[in-house]
């Protein structure tokens, strides 16, 4: 496979050829950086784990080296922490269990620019490669402008292929903005009790993040429990554990539909259902 940057690389954790391995990927996850998919894409990591017939495969668009750091690795250089950081992929692919890890290597600036063409061609000829049926990303209320960069071009990548090798679901996931203010009928609800051991063991590999000043592990876990706790007003907990996303599908399948104008809609649903509720209780 051709990818754009010098420094791309496929890891294969359990030595099966390239092809191979991408080809038995069901489920694929393409986030920013470096512990992304381990903190939005777990539904896809656990409906894979230890399933002879599903497979999850991951993607690090960007190569890491403007991450905060301190303590050990606060002397390190850019070039010392992109090192640094792809090892800790690595390793979340063998607990994680994963067919395949493809590290883009990409700058941030390459995502940002409507003018970069190169992520956008290293997506298509991934799609391509695995076909798969469910794809993870950002969601595209996020604030963080890498992650909205890196679903935008995952939309138009998808957008050019035909519709017989198009993703059947494509969902947002969170990272830096929580889903938990979407309308309940907007909301995608992966349940994700199972294993909590191997949730914490995946973010856990990432210590140049969490000894470097931000504890992922606990605010990962954390969110997840308050999801499952506080989705339902009304009822007991179903879950111990409940990653929300928004459902991108439309825009993969439909391309006529504005990607902003159907993010703005999932917020105009919310702004009536404010309304509605004070109009309910004499607001």
């Amino acid at each position: 496979m051709n990818l754009s940057q010098p420094n791309a690389e496929i890891y294969i954790p359990d030595g099966t050829d390239d092809a191979g391995a991408l080809a038995r990927t069901t489920h694929l996850a393409i986030g920013a950086h470096q512990d992304d998919l381990e903190i939005m894409a777990f539904d896809g990591i656990l409906a894979c784990f230890q399933q002879p017939d599903h497979w999850f495969t991951g993607v690090v668009v960007t190569n890491g080296a403007g991450s905060a750091r301190t303590g050990v690795y606060a002397n390190y250089s850019n070039e010392e922490m992109v090192e640094v950081r792809n090892k800790e992929q690595k390793k979340a692919a063998v607990v994680g269990d994963f067919s395949a890890q493809f590290l883009l290597d990409h700058p941030s600036s390459h995502v940002k620019s409507a003018e970069d063409h190169g992520v956008v061609g290293d997506y298509v000829a991934i799609l391509e490669a695995t076909q798969p049926k469910v794809v993870y990303a950002h969601n595209l209320a996020d604030k963080h402008d890498t992650h909205i960069g890196v679903t935008l071009k995952l939309i138009e990548a998808i957008r050019s292929l035909p519709a017989e090798k198009r993703p059947e679901k494509v969902y947002g996931c969170e990272v830096w903005r929580d889903l938990d203010w979407l309308v309940d009928d907007d909301k995608v609800a992966f349940d994700v009790s199972p294993h909590e051991n191997l949730q914490m063991a995946l973010v856990g590999v990432f210590d140049s993040q969490i000894a470097g000043g931000k504890r992922y592990d606990l605010a990962t876990m954390g969110r997840r429990c308050a999801h499952a706790t506080y989705h339902e007003s009304h009822g007991v907990d179903e879950t111990t554990g409940t990653i929300f996303a928004m459902d991108l599908s439309p825009l993969a399948a439909d391309d006529s539909l504005d990607p902003l104008a159907y993010t703005q809609a999932f917020i105009a649903r919310l702004n009536q259902d404010v309304a509605d509720r004070f109009a309910r209780v004499g607001g």
